[in-house]
């Protein structure tokens, strides 16, 4: 921590006895946290333990039942994120809020002040990429940026405010592992700096490696704090899931018959930060998990979108499934020959925010089970939405929930 959290300064931030509830759960029970000038503090907890509830309050976006907040040692009300950002508080969300069809700069500046010139704009807007090591190019356009890229601009817009608390909600979920490492590079410098960081997270070696103090959940109640650099991963898990970790197994199995083949797959750039590809092939066997890696940007959006059909560019033999060629057929086509696609844009892309879960399933599963003769059969798709969330176990108080008062890994699952 910094020079910055002597003894005699107040915490950062005091919550005690925080409670919400919702009609079907208690998302945050009692909970105390104490969070010091320039420390890193993790919340650690399973989906759905109520970290991101919790982040909400402090940030003025959800309104607690009870409790008591203190920032800066004062007795606080905070009514809305306005209020927040006033006293110095920032929060990256898990969820991204950016228009995709403007630039970046032009989405940073809808939070500032009317009368903000764009060109000046974009110069502290690099100024401050390049400070903290965060790549980021002010003209390019968000639809054209990677998850990746997306979660820098949220965190330079938030950190042109120079905050004295800057909230990361499961910040490395989209990343890959050279990103996070930049990204605790930043963090330990705002940290040296004076500003304190809540880091929600799950994952237990990230936690042991980055923060200095560690408060852990479970179902909506505070069940230990620690300092994760002094705690193993196992004992890590037993305060956040209440049991020893499940062990790994590996079982070796047979590839089957071949599910997916792509042939010398090539397309040029549909937009002029897009990445060409160039002559890729590889099969995916029955029972087989292909990984793809590479650093953000190389092309895994542009692959992506043409083995799902959003990008059906290809020649129609470049892409097969269960030999049948693809490439030129659209997601839904694809989708009837049995390919699915979860996208890394969980709300937006993957669900529409707004509407129930039911009616979410209704987007992808357009058929005679679900819709007749011009008619949606709700039941139908109610019970198609009941059925996934007792087979995955998804915290959700039932289909007609809507899509974004899940949790991220729960609407992931």
């Amino acid at each position: 921590m910094s020079d910055e959290s002597a003894p005699d300064m107040p915490p950062r931030l005091t919550l005690r006895a925080m409670t919400k509830r919702y009609p079907a759960v208690i998302a945050n029970d009692r909970i105390d946290l104490t969070v010091q000038p320039g420390e890193i503090h993790a919340v650690l907890g399973e989906n759905g333990a109520g970290k991101s509830t919790l982040m909400k309050i402090i940030y003025g976006a959800v309104k607690p039942d009870a409790g008591v907040l203190c920032w800066n040692g004062v007795a606080t009300t905070i009514d809305n994120p306005a209020a927040a950002r006033e006293l110095g508080i920032a929060m990256v969300f898990q969820h991204f809020s950016l228009f995709d069809t403007l630039t970046v700069v032009e989405n940073i500046a809808l939070g500032l002040p009317k009368g903000t010139r764009l060109d000046e704009l974009a110069l502290r807007i690099a100024a401050t990429a390049a400070e903290y090591g965060l790549e980021l190019e002010p003209q390019r356009h968000v639809h054209t940026l990677s998850v990746g890229e997306c979660q820098r601009v949220e965190i330079v817009r938030a950190l042109l405010a120079k905050p004295q608390l800057l909230i990361l909600d499961e910040p490395t979920s989209v990343l890959t592992p050279q990103a996070v490492e930049k990204l605790f590079e930043t963090l330990r410098k705002l940290a040296s700096q004076g500003c304190s960081i809540l880091y929600i997270s799950h994952k237990l070696d990230e936690i042991r490696a980055l923060c200095h103090t560690c408060t852990v959940m479970r179902g909506g109640k505070v069940t230990g704090v620690c300092d994760p650099r002094q705690e193993t991963a196992a004992s890590l898990s037993r305060m956040m899931i209440g049991a020893e970790p499940p062990a790994m197994q590996h079982v070796e199995r047979e590839p089957g018959a071949t599910v997916l083949a792509v042939r010398q797959l090539s397309l040029p750039k549909n937009h002029p930060f897009a990445t060409a590809l160039s002559a890729i092939s590889f099969d995916v066997h029955a029972g087989e998990i292909l990984g793809i890696a590479g650093v953000s940007g190389n092309g895994q959006q542009e692959l992506l979108a043409a083995l799902s059909g959003e990008d059906p560019r290809a020649e129609a033999a470049m892409i097969a499934l269960h030999g049948a060629p693809v490439g030129r057929m659209n997601a839904a086509g694809r989708r009837a020959l049995g390919m699915g696609f979860v996208p890394e844009e969980r709300l937006g892309r993957g669900a529409v925010p707004e509407l129930s879960l039911a009616l979410n399933v209704l987007l992808s599963h357009q058929t005679t089970a679900t819709v007749r003769y011009g008619m949606v059969r709700f039941k139908a798709i109610a019970g198609i939405a009941a059925s996934v969330i007792k087979r995955f176990n998804v915290k959700a108080a039932g289909p007609n929930a809507a899509a974004n008062s899940l949790s991220g890994g729960n609407l992931q699952k």
